[in-house]
């Protein structure tokens, strides 16, 4: 997929741009298939909450030495229309997966993300630049009413705003400060609501605000989240670093893989 120079301009101006439909029902419903092997998944880089104990995050489906290994999500990360698109809109084709999950709001009991930035858990990480972007595809249909993502547009521009620890939900969150984001929601036009069919994707820079609400609808909203970084901004060694399955340790240049990559994985695993 080839972006065009107005594409380009509105990520720069709104850090973000959103691709309707990008990914077809067929490429969905294998990718929604894996997610059913996924949630009976016992281990660390996986979060639950609720009654049910439903998993809220799921991390590194990319790798291939994690349990939640995935060979369809692995062959998103590097289709074109995933991985050429992060590459224009970051101008470099040298790009490694930093983080990558699946978020899943259960109906009715998936809870809120606060308002944040990716870059305030990356810079932590020892990425020095913000160089970064983060490409959304939705699993399901997705509505306000089910707990859509809501942008803030331009808001990358402010640079890095320094988070606080918010701990109400299963997994903590580097978030926004309280009095911070009120005051920039003052002077701001109203955030972005993402909604769309499965299959819609969304790519923001890692500085771009944003939040969803609780799911107050009948069905689960799954999206996945993929971070691509530049190798040359590859993380530096920091004291404690987080835990392996939330930032990415081979920064080995990816490699584009076929239109069809996410069918052909789900054929070979049958």
């Amino acid at each position: 997929m080839q972006l065009s120079p107005q594409q380009l301009e509105q990520y720069d101006r709104d850090g973000i741009l959103l691709f309707p439909n990008l990914f077809s029902e067929a490429e969905v419903a294998v990718l929604r298939r894996d997610v059913e092997r996924l949630k009976g998944v016992d281990a660390e880089c996986i979060f639950r909450e609720g009654e049910s104990a439903t998993p809220k995050v799921v991390f590194k489906m990319d790798d291939v030495h994690s349990p939640t290994y995935s060979a369809p999500f692995a062959a998103l990360s590097r289709v074109p229309r995933a991985l050429a698109t992060a590459r224009q809109i970051l101008r470099d084709d040298r790009l490694y997966m930093h983080h990558y999950k699946l978020n899943m709001k259960a109906a009715i009991e998936g809870t809120v993300w606060q308002w944040h930035q990716d870059f305030m858990s990356w810079q932590m990480d020892g990425i020095a630049r913000p160089d970064m972007s983060t490409m959304m595809v939705m699993l399901e249909d997705t509505s306000e009413m089910s707990g859509c993502l809501y942008f803030l547009a331009g808001s990358h521009k402010l640079g890095r705003i320094d988070p606080t620890l918010d701990e109400s939900t299963v997994y903590k969150l580097w978030a926004t400060p309280v009095d911070r984001i009120k005051a920039i929601l003052a002077d701001s036009p109203d955030p972005l609501p993402i909604t769309g069919k499965a299959g819609t994707a969304a790519i923001f820079h890692c500085n771009t605000l944003h939040a969803s609400g609780h799911n107050l609808s009948h069905r689960d909203r799954w999206q996945v989240y993929m971070c691509y970084n530049r190798c040359a901004n590859r993380p530096q060694d920091v004291p404690e670093p987080r835990p392996a399955y939330v930032r990415g340790t081979d920064w080995t240049p990816l490699e584009l893989a076929p239109e069809d990559a996410i069918i052909d994985a789900a054929t070979a695993a049958a």
